[in-house]
């Protein structure tokens, strides 16, 4: 009689998980049942999410510009594959930088100096149900607060992971000294920047400046380039705290070996990605993405004269504290670097 009770608890057990792994697999596979949950529908004539959209969708199979994204994402993924050999379960500090957009299905991973200002505007219009129209019209300022836009960390552990499977997910990626370059003429050498003139140049001036004046010890204001690069080599700061998001590497702020990213923008090719993807999302054609007027803007030529006065030997340094961004998108070696 012990037996048979003994017997039926454990089938009853076993069918109990089962019908868990069931539903746990028909959940993760559809979609649709996915929505039914969390409520969630998606906008534009097809119903489609952008995600079924760039895979399944007819109009976009033949277009140059998915065979790019296509080229793009098979080759960090094998990069991803050679390089890293420990996987490992995402954290809420991972998913800071993924902003969400719930209303046409989006998660975009930004990159400071990868024209995230104008893509978090882009954002802003998206999921703003009406209170903005032009992404121009929204100041710089309130594209970076925080409550203007969701980010993946605020989710519960079964939302997160709905969006990281059916939400297309996009990244801008960007040359990285070039980009390196970019933060530090926009954070060290603009006079409103005093913020981090105080934070950082007083910081890098007391430590990699022989007699610096007490002006510069207390404002910070006068970093020279050289300088910010002895500070990021310098073993002391990674060890105090994180890089500024400013200049940390991409593959560390985005963890694109562990998010698979459908879309990889360049910021060379920053247009035509752009409008590739808000042809996905099936956006008003009124939106655009904000086109740069700017003349003065980082190019290779200018971040080039940068590294005119940075030994070889620093250069090699530099190169290879940034050398899994490079590996990871496809950007060769710059020809001003001299590595041997």
């Amino acid at each position: 009689m012990r037996k048979s009770r003994v017997h039926r608890m454990v089938l009853a057990t076993c069918l109990g998980s089962l019908i868990l792994v069931i539903f746990y697999f028909q959940s993760s596979l559809n979609p649709a049942a996915e929505d039914r949950i969390l409520r969630i529908s998606w906008p534009g004539k097809s119903g489609r999410s952008p995600l079924h959209t760039l895979y399944k969708g007819d109009q976009f199979e033949q277009s140059s510009l998915q065979a790019t994204h296509q080229h793009r994402r098979e080759l960090l993924s094998n990069m991803c594959h050679r390089y890293t050999r420990k996987r490992r379960l995402l954290t809420s500090d991972d998913l800071r930088h993924l902003v969400v957009d719930d209303v046409h299905g989006l998660l975009y991973c930004y990159v400071p100096k990868v024209a995230c200002t104008n893509w978090k505007r882009v954002m802003m219009v998206l999921t703003g149900q009406g209170k903005y129209q032009d992404p121009l019209e929204i100041p710089a300022h309130e594209a970076h607060v925080p409550s203007n836009l969701h980010v993946l960390s605020e989710y519960s552990t079964p939302e997160i992971n709905y969006r990281l499977r059916n939400y297309l997910k996009f990244i801008f990626v960007r040359e990285p000294l070039e980009r390196l370059v970019s933060a530090y003429r926009n954070k060290f050498t603009r006079s409103y920047n005093t913020a981090f003139h105080k934070r950082y140049g007083t910081k890098i001036i007391r430590r990699h400046r022989q007699d610096p004046s007490n002006e510069a010890l207390e404002r910070g204001h006068d970093v020279r380039f050289e300088e910010f690069v002895y500070y990021l080599l310098d073993p002391k700061t990674q060890r105090e705290e994180p890089f500024n998001e400013h200049w940390e590497r991409v593959h560390s702020l985005c963890h694109p070996c562990i998010v698979h990213y459908d879309i990889i923008g360049k910021y060379e090719t920053l247009v035509d990605d752009a409008n590739y993807i808000l042809q996905l999302v099936g956006a008003d054609a009124g939106i655009k993405f904000p086109s740069s007027s700017k003349t003065t803007r980082t190019n290779n030529n200018l971040t080039a004269k940068f590294f005119k006065n940075i030994s070889p030997f620093y250069q090699k340094r530099l190169f290879n504290l940034y050398k899994m961004d490079y590996l990871l998108f496809n950007y060769t070696i710059p020809s001003y670097l001299h590595l041997r």
